[in-house]
Parts: C-alpha cells; structure tokens; sequence
C-alpha cells in the first residue's frame, strides 16, 4: 500500500530544526555529495528512517536527507537517490521528491553524473540541462493520480525553468566556469549503453546520458515544482573514446566536477534567493 505522505511529514517533522522553512532542495547524484559537506548546521535523516524510502545501494552515494544553511539560504539536500534499476519502485521516488514540496521548498535543483555525446565536452565539464529524452521503460505517473499533488495531464515544454537557468549562468559566469547546455537522454541502467545506441541518441538530439534525473524531474513538474538540472561529465560515452567505463570512474570524474559545483552551486542558491525564484 503506497505510502500517504502526512505520514512521511510526521517522521520528517519530528526531525527538522524548530522553525525549520527551507527555501530550495537539492538532489544530489553519485561522487557530488561533498556538496553537502557546505551546509551549516545541519541536521540528517537516514532515508531509511523515512517511509516509504530505503537506503540506496550504489557506492557514492550516502542515502541521507539534510536540513540546514547553505550561505544562509535554508535548504535541503538529498545526499544520494534512488534508483529504478535498483528496483526501487516509482512510489519511492514520487515520495522522495515531494518531500521537497511539502517542506515548502518552490524550487529544486537536480544534479547528476552522465556520459557525454558530445566529443568537446569531456570529463569534468558541467552541462546545464536545458531538456530532457525519457528513454526510461516507464513514467512514474503511471497509476492513480493524487488530484492534491498534481493534475492527471500536464504539460513538460518548460520542464527546467528558464529563469533559474538564466540564473545559473550569470553564476557561472561571475565565478568563471564553463557551462555547456544540453539535452539529458535517460536510460534505466544499470548496464552502460551500447555504441549503436549511443549513434542513435546523438542523432534523436541527446548530449548526455544519464540513469536517473528524467522520474524525478517529471514528479517535481507534476506538483508545481520550479527545476534546474546540472549534469557533471564523468567521461565521454561508448564509442566517443577508448577508455573502458566504470562506476569507479564516475565516482573519480564527478568529484574533479563537483569541484566546480561546490563554488557554482552555493552561488546560484543564493541568486535564485535574492531574485524571489525559490
């Protein structure tokens, strides 16, 4: 039996600083979580403790929900995500990302680790996600629709905000980093793509390839939240160059780009604060 979401906002409540009004979420994705380690005073719960959600499996990522301060924007930050390959079922995800809503957040920023389709854009590059491909074996819509989260029929045309991308940019270029726009194609995983599909999403549009991001991007659009996506390159995909793909080298790649994102992040949470967008 799905789990109802006054009873996930009791637990969480039980946790969460007195006064507690976070402003923006964030989910973070594998081998950037040291982004986290930015946030003052915070206060964690293991997703485990959480209804409805589990801990997830795959290294790099430490399944633990954070409240607290983030250059004195509150915020909260998902350390890790779940994943469908892991067999997660959409009913986990729907609850992990309305969390962020029902804590009175407006906003979310996604991030993630990808491949790139695109030869100039190597390891360690960030792509700011403009739109998106669901090449995913389902949408986790799918099923009876709570009318009190979201219509049953929505449009996905603004699926990433705008505005917060153009807020985005000015930090990237205040702190003189380069951002990449591009679209995220996501595939269910675990196992990496072929070259042939890989020939194919380059050509249907895709710069990156991901696992995640699209489920939780369609739920937050679904219950009115405002998305910006980035996406960490952690090596360029099957086909594109010699170098064997693992899971170890996502972890070692999106670290050399969370570098960037712990400077560009902060700066575009407290952007989007002062210009109302979160």
């Amino acid at each position: 039996m799905p789990t109802s979401m006054n009873e996930v906002m009791e637990v969480i409540r039980r946790y969460a600083p007195k006064n507690f009004a976070p402003k923006v979420g964030m989910i973070l994705g594998s081998g950037l979580s040291s982004i986290a380690e930015r946030i003052e005073h915070p206060v964690s719960i293991p997703f485990q403790a959480i209804p409805g959600l589990h801990g997830g499996s795959v290294a790099g990522h430490a399944s633990l929900m954070v409240m607290g301060v983030l250059d004195g924007v509150p915020v909260i930050c998902m350390r890790g995500r779940l994943h469908v390959y892991e067999g997660t079922p959409y009913d986990a995800i729907r609850t992990f990302v309305r969390i962020i809503k029902h804590m009175g957040c407006h906003s979310v920023l996604i991030t993630g680790a990808v491949g790139s389709l695109r030869a100039e854009v190597g390891a360690g590059e960030i792509v700011m996600v403009d739109d998106h491909i669901n090449f995913q074996p389902g949408n986790p819509l799918v099923g009876p629709n709570d009318e009190s989260e979201g219509p049953r029929f929505f449009g996905l045309e603004e699926a990433y905000d705008v505005g917060l991308q153009d807020i985005m940019a000015a930090a990237a270029e205040r702190l003189d980093i380069t951002l990449h726009r591009g679209v995220y194609i996501s595939v269910l995983g675990p196992s990496f793509e072929t070259p042939a599909e890989i020939r194919a999403f380059r050509m249907w549009g895709a710069d990156v390839v991901g696992m995640s991001v699209v489920p939780e991007v369609i739920v937050a659009r679904h219950c009115g939240l405002r998305v910006a996506c980035l996406a960490a390159v952690t090596n360029l995909a099957v086909g594109l160059s010699e170098e064997k793909l693992s899971h170890e080298g996502t972890l070692h790649f999106g670290e050399l780009a969370a570098k960037k994102l712990v400077k560009l992040i902060p700066e575009f949470v407290k952007g989007a604060a002062e210009y109302g967008m979160v």
